[in-house]
């Protein structure tokens, strides 16, 4: 934020300057649009085991981005996210992602509930991280087709989410605050993902 409390806009830089469909270019900036929901069946088509993620109502754009940086370190296929109470990508998305929103497939859903009860049928298990988890992150299985499912800043996930979530997680807590940023957790559960699947020998960097 500027001295006058502006917010101010992102440079570009050698991360924002593609020409594929996923980007329209202005003369300032280049402008990466989400995918709708009705690209999920071809990246699951493609990916049936692979790694995915949901993020409940994400709004803070730096979450998000930093988010998205992890997201495409740990191979996830895809990010999945509602449109509505969510931050999309922004140009500061843009700049904290140093590129990776270029790179993974961001898709925003209008009913991520019923979005879940599809990809379930389609053979994903959900894994939701939450106060509420009877397990540790470390204790469970994040091998073949999972999508771990991250909720909103302060509020973690809402109701039905929390319902659509074939198993609830907590990543242990030794010191004296509760609960980890929103942006550092998913990188825990994501890199706990990939070091089982990587184990495993499951991990395709394609």
């Amino acid at each position: 934020m500027n001295p006058n409390g502006k917010d101010r806009t992102a440079r570009p830089n050698k991360h924002t300057a593609r020409s594929e469909s996923r980007f329209e270019k202005t003369p300032t900036r280049t402008v990466v649009k989400s995918l709708d929901e009705g690209a999920l069946a071809d990246i699951l088509s493609r990916q049936p085991q692979g790694l995915y993620l949901v993020l409940d109502c994400i709004q803070d754009p730096h979450n998000l981005g930093a988010i998205l940086r992890t997201a495409d370190g740990a191979g996830v296929a895809a990010v999945i996210a509602p449109k509505d109470k969510s931050v999309g990508i922004t140009e500061t998305v843009l700049r904290v992602s140093v590129g990776a929103a270029e790179k993974v497939p961001f898709v925003q859903v209008t009913n991520l509930a019923r979005t879940m009860k599809a990809l379930k049928e389609a053979g994903l298990w959900f894994v939701g991280t939450s106060d509420h988890g009877d397990r540790s992150l470390y204790e469970t299985d994040l091998r073949g087709g999972i999508a771990i499912v991250m909720g909103a800043e302060g509020d973690g996930m809402r109701r039905l989410t929390e319902e659509n979530c074939d198993f609830l997680v907590r990543i242990p807590m030794h010191g004296s605050v509760p609960c980890l940023n929103v942006s550092v957790a998913t990188g825990v559960c994501l890199y706990e993902a990939l070091r089982q699947r990587e184990s495993a020998g499951e991990h395709d960097a394609s």
